[in-house]
């Protein structure tokens, strides 16, 4: 029984799906170097690595619970825990409190700036599951809460978010979007049945156009961005030149919208966005 229940948990919290916070990690550490102009010891990198972890699994509790009655008609998530029974709602965010309680004992051991903002970056997680119920493009939302590492790495290092941190997060919202559209475009279809606003529905016969647009305002805000930190050396431009490179092969891969093909394009995003990062770390060894 004890077994099979923590089977249940890691299933609940998509153990055997890192790039879920994979996607989260890689911008989170990119401000953080940012903001150290350089590598931010090993306290910061620690606790924003497993808070990352802790919080996105947490996430996924909650969420779970949020959509438990639509996600029983879409075949992608039928069979989750919630969805299907297996785990009762109350267990699952029972999980997920637990969870969000040990992330902000990690944040506990930051400064007053990031403890501070960490509770507006707990709202917006909380308020994303609903926003598929009334908002268009809920995938903005999410850009927002998978964006919210960014101004609370900066807290941490320099006890303010600077306009550059928010620059950041507005540049990341733009890269969210266009991987969880992707992500959108492989349940349409169940989604228009069930009532689900999605961007992928929203955007219509646009979404591939508005995935690739999407791909180039995040790469164009962050070069822009981080021209003074990093802009000057080689190795930066090399990084992104990959990222574009990699963006380019999502959209080839996107253009007929098919299911695996999208769900690929959107799986693999994180080594975009770890492009970026190891981008950013060369850049500063190199300096």
């Amino acid at each position: 029984m004890l077994k099979q229940k923590l089977h249940l948990y890691l299933q609940l919290i998509r153990w055997n799906r890192p790039a879920g916070w994979l996607l989260l990690l890689w911008p989170t550490l990119s401000a953080l170097w940012v903001a150290s102009h350089g590598f931010p010891g090993w306290h910061l990198v620690a606790v924003f690595t497993l808070g990352t972890i802790l919080m996105r699994s947490a996430g996924c509790c909650v969420n779970d619970v949020a959509d438990r009655d639509f996600d029983r008609h879409v075949k992608r998530t039928a069979q989750r825990p919630v969805t299907s029974g297996a785990l009762s709602v109350r267990e699952a965010l029972v999980v997920g409190a637990v969870l969000a309680l040990l992330a902000f004992g990690l944040v506990l051991s930051t400064n007053t700036a990031t403890i501070a903002w960490s509770f507006a970056a707990l709202a917006i997680a909380l308020a994303y599951p609903f926003a598929k119920r009334y908002v268009s493009m809920p995938q903005a939302v999410l850009g927002v809460a998978f964006s919210f590492g960014i101004p609370m790495a900066f807290a941490a290092v320099q006890s303010r978010v600077p306009l550059l941190a928010w620059v950041l997060l507005l540049g990341n919202l733009f890269w969210v979007v266009a991987y969880d559209t992707e992500y959108a475009m492989v349940d349409r279809d169940d989604d228009l049945k069930i009532g689900m606003k999605t961007s992928a529905i929203t955007l219509g016969r646009f979404d591939v156009m508005a995935v690739m647009l999407c791909y180039a305002a995040y790469l164009a805000v962050w070069a822009w961005a981080l021209l003074d930190a990093v802009g000057q050396l080689p190795v930066f431009w090399v990084a992104m030149g990959a990222a574009l490179l990699q963006a380019l092969w999502h959209g080839w891969l996107i253009r007929k919208r098919g299911r695996e093909e999208c769900f690929k394009a959107f799986r693999l995003n994180h080594w975009l966005g770890f492009a970026v990062f190891a981008g950013i770390v060369l850049s500063y060894l190199g300096r």
